[in-house]
């Protein structure tokens, strides 16, 4: 390539030289503001060519340096990002190792180096929050926030750490955030419904539920979210019940069983309303139906109070009869008919009830303890011995009336949702002892 130059630049100093021989003579150059020179043409193409060779050197210069300098800072650059990638790989793997102090000196390593590294700042607040240092957490968190306004991750981390503090209100605002930002935002979405579960806001639940229920796809998880929607209606409908505002309460009930006609706590919802509007026949009649339809002790029980409370024991026997004579075989009507009996001092016809029983496949502990009650009141008292050394020899506490089938919490009273596992619908008479505990 130089001799290449050489030869081009001997070509045109003898073109130069031919040129000069048939060119002498001279031109007159005025300086732009200065004096007037006169030259021979030759000497101003060579003046003229040395100026342009000399600007295109000047600009390779400048382009050739400007190369350098870029070169040695994106090696710099490179060489500080292979720095900052050790550090962070380091407390990664420190964090995956569990050594927790090895990882926050790394990671603070790393905001040595970069001061705005965002997921350095995020797993060093996530370090501080399993310390419960929640000060330190959350200005790691809201400094991530500050590099970067719509961080998800910032904003849902500086939510957990409110929480963790019990300020339930300032966590409901960070999750309100990203909710301006990601409506849709399904993990946001669960998380304000825990704190508004909290709050017992279940009109704003019902709202926020019917959202989710939207966005999630799978069968599996739709089917858990549908069962939730109807646990907030019915809380919406209990508490409206409770406020005395009996028509609201009503036609969420009703709803609720459009929703799902199996949903046991809604039909005693609007038993409750019904008997609060004084429509007691109306009640007895709808309980009579729902039973029919649902089969459901819990709906017979409640009938039974109602009856009795009214003074009608003997419409009650004659549903008992009735119902018995369409299923002989239901060993629980034969049982409570045989309550219902013993309830009203009608010993006899309590024990030849009781006597019709298959005990090979009922026998709880109730069932012998009210025989023995019974033949004590008829004073005979061996037969009494014998049917409670059958109660002992079962070994189960005294039955409960309520449990939850859900996760066998047993509880005196009935209610629409288990304090234990908190799903509603799931209290049942535990008639035959087979809830689990």
């Amino acid at each position: 390539m130089g001799k290449l130059s050489i030869l081009v630049f001997l070509l045109f100093l003898a073109v130069l030289g031919f040129f000069s021989m048939e060119n002498q003579e001279m031109i007159t150059v005025k300086i732009p503001f200065g004096s007037l020179y006169t030259v021979p043409k030759v000497i101003l193409i060579l003046l003229s060519t040395i100026s342009g060779a000399l600007v295109v050197l000047m600009i390779s210069f400048i382009r050739d340096t400007k190369r350098i300098i870029d070169n040695l800072q994106s090696q710099k650059r490179q060489k500080k990002e292979a720095k900052i990638d050790a550090y962070y790989s380091r407390g990664l793997n420190a964090l995956l190792g569990n050594k927790q102090e090895d990882a926050k000196e790394a990671l603070t390593e790393v905001l040595k180096e970069e001061p705005e590294h965002v997921d350095a700042l995020l797993r060093l607040g996530d370090i501080a929050l399993d310390k419960a240092e929640y000060a330190a957490a959350l200005e790691y968190y809201k400094k991530a926030k500050d590099i970067g306004p719509t961080n998800l991750r910032a904003l849902l981390s500086m939510a957990k750490v409110m929480e963790r503090m019990m300020r339930d209100g300032d966590a409901l605002r960070y999750l309100d955030d990203i909710l301006e930002i990601d409506a849709e935002n399904l993990t946001a979405l669960q998380r304000k419904r825990v704190l508004l579960e909290k709050k017992e806001k279940w009109d704003e639940l019902l709202s926020l539920q019917k959202s989710i229920v939207k966005l999630v796809s799978n069968d599996k998880d739709k089917m858990q979210e549908d069962a939730l929607l109807l646990g907030y209606k019915y809380e919406y409908a209990r508490i409206s019940l409770e406020g005395g505002h009996l028509e609201k309460a009503e036609k969420a009930f009703r709803t609720l069983l459009k929703m799902d006609c199996t949903f046991l706590p809604a039909y005693l919802g609007i038993t409750e309303v019904m008997i609060s509007n004084g429509e007691t026949e109306e009640t007895i009649n709808f309980l009579e139906k729902s039973y029919e339809q649902l089969n459901s002790v819990i709906l017979l029980a409640r009938l039974e109070d109602l009856l009795i409370s009214v003074g009608e024991p003997g419409r009650l026997i004659r549903f008992y009869r009735n119902a018995i004579a369409r299923t002989p075989e239901d060993n629980r009507l034969k049982f409570l008919l045989g309550k219902l009996y013993y309830r009203l001092e009608m010993v006899d016809d309590a024990i030849d009830t009781l006597s019709s029983i298959d005990t090979g496949s009922f026998s709880p502990h109730e069932f012998y303890s009210l025989r023995g009650e019974l033949y004590m009141k008829r004073d005979q008292v061996s037969k009494a011995l014998e049917e409670f050394r059958k109660a002992c020899s079962i070994r189960q506490a005294a039955l409960l009336p309520y449990c939850c089938s859900q996760c066998g919490y047993r509880s005196a009273d009935w209610s629409g949702r288990c304090s234990e596992c908190s799903e509603w619908n799931t209290f049942r008479l535990d008639l035959y002892g087979t809830c689990k505990a």
